[in-house]
């Protein structure tokens, strides 16, 4: 038993090593820049219903929050060292809802769409999950280019003008050198909905990095 769990605390390890080393790759990226109305707006992705959605007609009252995401990554599914960014969805689709965003999952993650990212293992996610926000396929991670997109998760929160006024990660829980919690998605929507400064309005994403096709 304790080999066991000796061997799969190093595969984890292992796996968490190279989600870091793969967003340290993918650093060069740009981000979209603060204040900056986003692109495609009216980029048409699937949902997992079939229906085709797109940024525009998703905004709620206050705004949309983008979450990048997929269904492997150990900072979004969890590990024996971190419990996956995963868990909170759901709360913060209510979260965000309650102070008038609405919210989306976005799966760029092009190079494994014949396999952990297919639109069926989506399908069983979402559903094993009981996600209730849409989850959309981004074909040949255009969004998350457009975007600048690092890491699944990497979140972009937006205002009523489509404007971002968040990006980065969801909170600091995944730090276990951590002093406090710091909840900067939370607090991002909770003071862009009061018509606040956010105090902290850019962090940089954690986790492992977006799977696109090499060009």
């Amino acid at each position: 038993m304790l080999f066991s769990r000796t061997i799969k605390n190093i595969l984890t390890g292992i796996s968490v090593l190279v989600a870091t080393l793969s967003f340290a790759q993918n650093e060069e990226m740009k981000i979209l820049p603060l204040g900056q109305t986003v692109p495609m707006v009216n980029y048409k992705m699937e949902n997992l219903d079939g229906k085709m959605m797109e940024l525009a007609s998703s905004t709620g009252e206050k705004g949309l929050l983008v979450v990048f995401s997929c269904n492997t990554c150990p900072f979004v599914v969890g590990s024996d060292n971190f419990e996956g960014w995963e868990k909170q969805y759901n709360e913060l689709n209510k979260y965000a809802s309650k102070h008038g965003y609405k919210m989306v999952l976005v799966n760029s993650n092009e190079a494994k769409r014949g396999d952990d990212d297919s639109p069926e293992a989506m399908q069983k996610r979402a559903k094993d999950k009981g996600y209730t926000m849409p989850y959309l396929i981004d074909k040949n991670s255009e969004l998350a280019d457009a975007f600048g997109a690092r890491t699944t998760p990497h979140v972009f929160l937006l205002n009523n003008k489509m404007e971002l006024v968040y990006t980065g990660a969801i909170d600091n829980k995944v730090d276990g050198k951590r002093s406090s919690d710091e909840n900067y998605l939370k607090n991002a929507i909770e003071a862009n909905a009061s018509g606040k400064e956010i105090e902290i309005n850019s962090t940089p994403p954690r986790g492992c990095s977006i799977k696109r096709i090499k060009k």
